[in-house]
């Protein structure tokens, strides 16, 4: 299996890495784009700010090179939303893969804090990537956009309203929450785009 991880300005590749070895998977951290579009799976994660990672993107040609990957790629957190098509993050158009437009989280009561920080479940699960867990499952979330429930969603949570947690298009898969830092749960769901994507 040749795994690549993209290489941008956006943090937690480390802990991306530190989970794949966890379920016995090497991966490679590299934004070479020969690597990339030679790899057999794709992961495209990310925590940062989406402006200053597209503009990152654009510059190194790896916006492109993205959208016209054709073997499975995985999106995590800023990941994800910057494959849909735009974000209120900085008024930032994004790579366009999933129609969905990501937004700020606007809570109506006080006492919900964005961004949302900690362990929530994920419910209406499709595809293989969710093989072998059930609805409500857990998971860990850092975030204060989010991507509105559209045709590509394929896992929903609820906070200040439901929205995307995991996202679906052709060979592309999204997800919210940090499958990396998300337990047994995060494992499994590692495991099965490995194995099932």
């Amino acid at each position: 299996m040749n795994l690549v991880i993209i290489k941008y300005n956006a943090g937690n590749i480390q802990s991306v890495l530190y989970a794949l070895e966890r379920i016995g998977v090497e991966a490679v951290v590299t934004d070479d784009h020969a690597l990339i579009k030679k790899a057999d799976k794709v992961i495209f994660p990310g925590v940062g700010e989406a402006s200053s990672a597209m503009q990152y993107l654009n510059e190194r040609g790896l916006d492109e090179l993205i959208k016209n990957l054709q073997q499975p790629v995985l999106g995590i957190c800023l990941g994800m939303q910057l494959m849909c098509k735009y974000s209120e993050e900085n008024n930032t158009e994004c790579l366009g893969i999933f129609d969905e437009k990501v937004k700020l989280f606007k809570p109506t009561d006080a006492a919900v804090k964005v961004p949302q920080i900690g362990w929530n479940t994920i419910y209406d699960l499709k595809t293989d990537l969710f093989k072998g867990l059930p609805d409500n499952s857990y998971c860990y979330f850092v975030h204060g956009y989010y991507a509105a429930l559209g045709e590509h969603t394929i896992a929903t949570t609820d906070y200040v309203q439901p929205y995307s947690s995991g996202l679906y298009k052709d060979n592309f898969y999204g997800v919210q929450f940090h499958p990396e830092k998300s337990a047994a749960v995060g494992e499994q769901i590692l495991k099965n785009f490995i194995l099932n994507a």
